[in-house]
């Protein structure tokens, strides 16, 4: 795979959605050329468009782009990134959403979006993405997984209270089929890392960190196995959408800040009981509970940074290979 500094350079901007993608392909000279094609795991026509184009050449590099949207567009860019000559670069909903307004963009459809994206491309020169290996793929789909049945579960035991009577056995069953289905997932969850020394590991390493139980490490594993696709611990942190985020204005403008959310919801998720754990029940939690209430924080905002911390704390236990050691954390 070759870098960003090819002399020839082709942008392929995909705008993704569950069936179909919509492709704009801009030429050296400026000009897009447009093509929607099913999304289908295989993606010949998208191959075969690309062929006809004249860009699979000797000295043509394809940097392909698209947001990181649902799961829909996970297929095509493992296809892509898998072809030589080709760079994929996955983006933030956010970030196109910016450029576009920054362009003056009043037309919202999959095509101009798609061309909207290639332009992006173009002009940024994104950071290209890394497939995360199998491994953790299939994690991250059996956590992902284990998440919606939680939430089905939730639901039902929700509508089971105010059921009427012709219904309630049939909800009842469906949570009894969902508890079983919920303790094969976990048991498949924890079989997947067993069989697989290095998620096993990485697994012994977030264990050390208290305040983290098996179902958080899982999800964690499954986002962030791979850390050193992260530049550092404050993208892992923006990836899960706990970054901070102020408001500010001249003189009169002073908002509070608070999280970004621009990120994976599952993860903010996932953390936030953890956190409160950690702050509550464990040493290095209950000094860093002290510390940011003296300075006057409230308890949501101090839930918040303990979130953010143990992002910082997992993403370093798993780049030095190190067990969590509390005297770096004030116990």
């Amino acid at each position: 795979m070759q870098t960003l500094q090819t002399l020839h350079v082709v942008q392929l901007g995909i705008d993704v959605a569950k069936r179909k993608l919509d492709c704009a392909l801009r030429m050296p000279e400026g000009k897009l050329r447009h093509k929607v094609v099913e999304n289908t795991p295989g993606f010949a026509a998208l191959h075969l468009w690309l062929d006809k184009q004249h860009v699979v050449a000797q000295d043509i590099t394809i940097h392909a782009c698209m947001e990181a949207t649902g799961i829909y567009w996970e297929a095509v860019a493992e296809f892509l990134a898998a072809l030589d000559r080709v760079i994929v670069s996955v983006i933030n909903p956010a970030q196109i959403k910016a450029f576009g307004i920054s362009q003056m963009v009043r037309t919202k459809t999959d095509k101009a979006d798609a061309k909207l994206i290639a332009q992006f491309c173009f002009e940024r020169q994104p950071a290209p993405w890394q497939a995360p290996p199998p491994a953790e793929r299939t994690l991250r789909a059996l956590v992902m997984r284990l998440d919606a049945l939680t939430k089905m579960h939730t639901q039902e035991i929700n509508r089971l209270e105010v059921a009427r009577p012709a219904i309630a056995a049939d909800i009842s069953a469906h949570i009894q089929w969902i508890d079983e289905a919920i303790k094969r997932l976990t048991q498949a969850i924890k079989q997947h890392i067993d069989n697989d020394p290095t998620l096993q590991n990485k697994q012994r390493l977030l264990d050390s960190v208290p305040g983290l139980g098996e179902r958080t490490i899982a999800i964690l594993l499954a986002f962030y196995a791979t850390w050193d696709r992260f530049g550092n611990a404050r993208q892992a942190v923006a990836f899960a959408g706990l970054d901070p985020r102020q408001h500010e204005s001249g003189s009169s403008v002073k908002g509070a800040p608070h999280m970004s959310k621009v990120g994976h919801s599952a993860l903010r998720k996932a953390l936030y009981m953890p956190a409160i754990v950690a702050l509550y029940k464990t040493m290095w939690g209950k000094r860093f509970y002290a510390r940011l209430a003296a300075n006057g924080k409230p308890p949501m905002v101090i839930i918040g940074a303990m979130m953010r911390k143990l992002i910082h704390v997992a993403f370093g236990v798993l780049k030095s290979g190190k067990t969590f050691d509390p005297t770096l954390h004030g116990a």
